[in-house]
């Protein structure tokens, strides 16, 4: 029988998905001065969760509280609010809906007013687009003391979880962040037993998947969210990806989520601004939705566990067809979900086969989306008619009044 997005899908553990469709991983930016969940991002969660997705994926969770994407972001370490945390799992409960926490840490990728001596695999510094509002302190290259405890960070992160309520976890390998750090050939020069081969490169995830089994037991899901390639020179490769996959299939991991690029690369908007090495999307491919599944599709045929492909999806058709075509098993709706968040739910029921695409500015992408973020956890539906001038503009103010508030709260 041919597969459908509304089928339900077991995962290796035991668990099981009511349907093929994921809410994709998205900052919200909606913690408190001391980075905990409030009412507020409750509030965004009880509305995901009777949007018809099978799985939700949370935002970054950081595992450090010096190393945050966005200054309110949730942390799960020994200082959080167990029972606010508790809270927050609960509200994404429905039914036939499983509630995971995205667990990262950003390594290099943290903002110099959080951290001005960040941790990373080198000391190598992170090449953004000028103009984009980054600004991250040259990284300090970790110790063999610093990698264990960024490993038990994981661990604990993700045992808490589990004790908390939250359906399963997925660390967050992807996007430039630690894990990514640690694979990519640019980012990791180290010449000891945590650099140079790829097997190397690919020990710190693989003794962090080890670690969080241990923590969280059998049967509980381990997801991962993996670049497909860094579309990058000297970046990790879609071959990398395939090798490193096929010593995932020996591990207990539940679910690949594949994505591709970083803030130096951001293909994730389907955008290139620098030497893409030998990962050059052809121009065949160029023109299908959501290109770079082609890569991923090359994963899938290796890979053990299930893979969710995240990314670019827009049509029905689309999503169907590489369902169909066996270059996934899960579709992976990130923005979609916040222009329309109840997509999922329309897309299965058959009423709309095209989710909505406002056109932004790239560099308007994540201020203009931040900003629906916030209107949903209002209890307000996304406004549509936003600019991307005027979210821009909102976004910076809001962005510096939580920096304000959390270093605030740290001096105190």
């Amino acid at each position: 029988m041919t597969a459908q997005l509304s089928d339900p899908i077991a995962l290796p553990g035991g668990a099981v998905l009511s349907n093929r469709l994921g809410k994709a991983a998205m900052s919200e930016g909606l913690s408190d001065a001391h980075n905990n969940p409030t009412p507020r991002l409750e509030t965004l969660y009880r509305r995901w969760a009777r949007a018809g997705a099978g799985l939700l994926l949370s935002g970054n969770f950081q595992v450090d509280r010096q190393h945050l994407e966005r200054p309110t972001n949730v942390v799960v370490d020994e200082h959080s609010d167990f029972a606010a945390l508790a809270r927050l799992a609960a509200a994404g409960k429905a039914p036939g809906v499983q509630f995971w926490a995205q667990l990262s840490h950003t390594g290099r990728q943290v903002d110099r007013a959080i951290n001005p001596a960040p941790l990373a695999p080198s000391a190598v510094e992170i090449e953004v687009v000028r103009g984009a509002g980054y600004d991250f302190a040259p990284p300090r290259a970790m110790s063999g003391a610093d990698i264990e405890h960024a490993i038990a960070q994981f661990a604990f992160a993700a045992g808490k979880a589990r004790e908390l309520g939250f359906d399963g976890v997925a660390l967050h390998a992807a996007h430039g962040y630690l894990i990514s750090q640690f694979l990519s050939l640019r980012s990791n020069q180290r010449s000891d037993a945590w650099g140079g081969s790829l097997k190397n490169r690919a020990r710190f995830l693989l003794e962090t998947i080890k670690a969080v089994r241990g923590a969280v037991g059998p049967g509980f899901p381990i997801g991962i969210k993996l670049n497909a390639s860094d579309f990058l020179k000297g970046g990790f490769t879609n071959a990398e990806c395939i090798e490193l996959v096929s010593w995932l299939n020996e591990s207990s991991l539940d679910l690949l989520e594949l994505s591709g690029g970083s803030l130096e690369q951001p293909k994730i908007v389907g955008v290139a601004i620098r030497d893409q090495g030998e990962d050059v999307v052809p121009e065949s491919a160029r023109r299908r939705e959501a290109y770079f599944v082609a890569f991923a599709g090359a994963v899938k045929k290796i890979a053990a566990m299930p893979v969710m492909v995240t990314g670019g999806f827009r049509s029905l058709a689309a999503m169907t067809e590489a369902l169909q075509d066996g270059e996934l098993d899960i579709v992976g709706l990130g923005r979609p979900m916040i222009a329309a968040p109840d997509t999922p739910k329309q897309m299965l029921s058959g009423e709309i086969d095209q989710a909505p695409a406002p056109e932004i500015g790239l560099f308007h992408i994540i201020a203009w989306h931040s900003l629906q973020i916030e209107r949903i956890a209002d209890g307000l539906e996304p406004d549509l008619s936003l600019t991307g001038d005027a979210a821009r503009e909102a976004f910076a103010r809001i962005e510096t009044e939580n920096f304000a508030k959390v270093i605030a709260a740290r001096q105190r």
